[in-house]
């Protein structure tokens, strides 16, 4: 039986930037549209206006994740050899020189920096903390501590402080309870991520929340859970938000998480990232979905 002929030689660059992997690039992309949803909302922004708006977002997002992506191969390199899902990757296995990620790195900052230039002072302020020092430091922190996942809920959501503050100059009180929902949301998700790599971490050295959870895992996720839950309506009461939002966003997230949390087998790597994967798609939707409703109705 003949051999599959090899990949075409772009798609090394394609691995390299992960957008095959949409999951990720929608976990950045949720928080920027959940807050520009509300922002939206709450300043009666024009359909037309909101849509161009989010399809920017989903740009951004999408460079923004391929960008941390690159960086964290970078840097990982000797690491993701040491472990079974990752030591393909093409910095790991050689296909991609270190320079020449370098360069595809530094393509992505600079569309990424063009296209916050036309965005207000806080917004430009927070999406530069967002692009550098947090993004930056994630892939070190695991090094360090058992708490990565805790940096990369900063690292990951900050996005959702740019949205606001692009369309409302200011940051409410809203905005707030939003982001510590999205930080809880961060924490749940990626340790379930973690979890599939639970026996190579610990030969590698690499430190996560999945490991520092250990038999309790399950039962700590259902705690972010319920944060995330709670945060939603939280931010909803004080974005004044309807009754769509609630029975759809916060209702909706509700059951899923629950559903979730009754499926998830954290010792099958399979299970593990069919319930990463539904929180970048399935949750991401319902929790936009019940702010778009309500949006269009309010």
């Amino acid at each position: 039986m003949e051999k599959p002929p090899p990949p075409p030689d772009f798609w090394r660059w394609i691995e390299l930037s992960r957008v095959h992997k949409f999951a990720g690039s929608m976990l950045i992309f949720w928080p920027c549209a959940w807050g520009m949803t509300m922002a939206a909302r709450s300043l009666s922004l024009p359909l037309n206006t909101y849509a161009m708006d989010l399809t920017y977002g989903l740009v951004g997002a999408a460079l923004l994740h391929s960008a941390g992506c690159v960086w964290n191969d970078i840097l990982d390199r000797e690491f993701d050899r040491q472990v079974e899902r990752t030591k393909h990757r093409p910095v790991a296995d050689g296909r991609v020189s270190v320079p020449g990620a370098l360069v595809f790195l530094v393509i992505h900052l600079v569309l990424l920096l063009a296209m916050l230039w036309h965005v207000n002072s806080l917004a430009w302020k927070l999406g530069l903390v967002t692009v550098f020092p947090l993004a930056g430091i994630y892939p070190l922190m695991k090094r360090v501590t058992y708490w990565p996942q805790a940096w990369l809920g900063v690292a990951m959501n900050m996005i959702s402080l740019v949205a606001w503050s692009a369309l409302h100059a200011q940051l409410p009180v809203a905005s707030g309870a939003l982001i510590f929902g999205l930080w809880c949301w961060t924490l749940y998700y990626d340790t379930i991520y973690a979890c599939q790599d639970k026996r190579d971490d610990v030969q590698a050295g690499v430190k996560s929340t999945a490991l520092l959870f250990g038999a309790h895992v399950k039962k700590i996720l259902a705690v972010f859970a319920g944060l995330l839950v709670t945060c939603l309506a939280a931010a909803g009461a004080l974005n004044n938000q309807g009754i769509p939002y609630f029975i759809l966003t916060v209702g909706g997230a509700s059951a899923h998480l629950t559903i979730q949390l009754r499926n998830l087998d954290v010792d099958d790597p399979k299970s593990c990232l069919d319930i990463f994967e539904s929180n970048g798609f399935t949750l991401g939707e319902i929790v936009w979905g019940g702010l778009f409703v309500d949006y269009v109705l309010g």
